[in-house]
């Protein structure tokens, strides 16, 4: 699902405002560092292409358009996993290892949430592994990441306020346990990516800003 944000950033998506308003009155509302940091590599980079792995949040894609004017290509993986849990056959590491269809370095940043708390060691390999791919030559990679396993296996809606708040809504069940990585896992899981930033928050979460060197002249 793609969005040009450049021809949307007055109202958004379909739906972007009635989600807007359901999202500014409900959830947790917890800080972040990292958030500031990814937008930052792109100001200098005309219309950047983001993928987003969901779900859809339209005043998300609002606020991205109105700083960015960048394209966004939601790919929302957690209702991916979700129907998996539940009626999916094979691994999800299988499937994943065809799911995402964009070409090599096609995209400037990746904003993954809290996505890889819920997968196997083989999915989040497959994935991390795809993910690497996808990033251009200095582009960046937003994750979250629990430092706490947690029997909670609601997915939850990441819902940006402003660029050093967000707000957490529960919205659908994912079917399995959270889990906690240690650093150096989540580093292996981006191997060609660099850790450029890396906050440890008080509300359990680590946020990682990975980069991708960028190409010898």
């Amino acid at each position: 699902m793609l969005w040009d944000t450049r021809k949307a950033r007055s109202d958004g998506p379909p739906g972007a405002g009635a989600v807007a308003a359901a999202d500014a009155n409900d959830g947790q509302v917890f800080p972040t560092k990292a958030l500031r940091k990814f937008l930052a590599s792109f100001t200098s980079r005309e219309s950047p292409v983001l993928l987003d792995l969901g779900p859809v949040v339209g005043s998300n894609v609002t606020f991205f358009g109105e700083r960015l004017g960048c394209k966004i290509v939601i790919e929302d993986l957690f209702a991916d996993l979700d129907r998996h849990g539940r009626n999916g056959a094979g691994t999800f590491a299988g499937f994943l290892s065809g799911r995402l269809k964009q070409g090599p370095a096609s995209v400037d940043g990746i904003l993954c949430w809290n996505f890889f708390d819920y997968l196997d060691p083989a999915a989040a390999q497959v994935l991390g592994a795809a993910l690497t791919r996808l990033v251009r030559p200095d582009g960046a990679l937003l994750g979250f990441f629990t430092t706490v396993a947690s029997s909670d296996s609601r997915f939850a809606r990441y819902v940006i306020l402003d660029e050093q708040t967000l707000r957490q809504r529960p919205y659908a069940e994912g079917g399995r346990k959270q889990r906690a990585l240690q650093n150096r896992e989540i580093i292996r899981l981006f191997d060609g990516l660099k850790v450029s930033e890396s906050f440890l928050l008080k509300t359990n979460i680590r946020e990682f800003l990975f980069r991708k060197p960028a190409a010898a002249r």
